[in-house]
């Protein structure tokens, strides 16, 4: 994707975050902001975001918790340039990494971090077709494996340190076989993201400890939306969901 790429700016979290991402391609939305919200993070503690895109997740975290210390990694230059101008403008010491996460430079793997996030591309392309939008098939056409991300993660957390990600609740076995394979975390668990009541989850939220011995836990659907149909122009976010996603709180089941 060329730097010059066209862009537009999006505001998250009622405007606390905004930031800058193509106006074709690949956009981030409300699965960023959920995935930054349900990461168990204190002020002073550290963060690395694999495959952060334009840096949205990376950017409501540091909102929510002060005095954090984050590294994101994006493998696209345009991306990454993009995430790096969103920092600045956020005010925020975002450290940009332009790298594969299968292939990081060793000033990142010399180093451990209390969180690691991400928001890995959902479909496995194996079963579908490629979208014609170069850029937005990189970041949503799964090409690393699910148990590389997982593996990365683990190596860069510090002992102790929590492992978050987002995903289709259909890819929910792929995800918790890659964790349960690599060993050495606990206490796993699995949030499901409903549209609305009495739908199946479309999403979910799948949270581990490294060393931690607790049990798995499936925990209660959150429900993103009132009612059972979207009857109006409005937004129907549910009052959790709408505080989590236009005022910045903390995803408080996970947490």
């Amino acid at each position: 994707m060329a730097l010059s790429i066209e862009s537009r700016c999006d505001a998250f979290l009622g405007g606390r975050v905004r930031a800058w991402q193509p106006v074709a391609g690949y956009r981030a939305g409300v699965d960023a902001v959920l995935l930054a919200a349900a990461v168990p993070a204190r002020p002073g503690e550290t963060a690395l975001e694999l495959g952060a895109g334009a840096g949205v997740a990376s950017l409501c975290l540091a909102s929510r918790v002060a005095g954090m210390v984050q590294t994101a990694v994006e493998r696209d230059p345009g991306y990454a340039h993009l995430a790096g101008r969103n920092a600045a403008q956020n005010g925020v010491a975002l450290e940009i990494v332009e790298a594969d996460l299968a292939a990081l430079p060793e000033t990142v793997k010399a180093r451990r971090f209390d969180h690691v996030m991400f928001n890995p591309p959902y479909f496995d392309r194996t079963r579908g077709s490629a979208s014609p939008d170069v850029a937005r098939e990189m970041a949503v056409g799964e090409e690393t494996p699910i148990g590389i991300w997982v593996d990365v993660a683990a190596r860069r957390l510090a002992p102790g340190g929590w492992l978050t990600v987002i995903h289709k609740a259909e890819r929910m076995p792929e995800l918790l076989g890659a964790i349960v394979a690599r060993g050495g975390f606990g206490g796993a668990a699995v949030l499901p993201l409903a549209g609305r009541t009495g739908r199946p989850a479309g999403r979910v939220i799948v949270q581990a400890r490294k060393g931690a011995r607790a049990e798995a836990r499936l925990l209660a659907p959150l429900v993103l939306h009132e009612g059972p149909v979207h009857e109006t122009d409005a937004e129907d976010y549910t009052a959790e969901v709408s505080a989590i996603l236009r005022e910045g709180a903390a995803l408080r089941r996970l947490l």
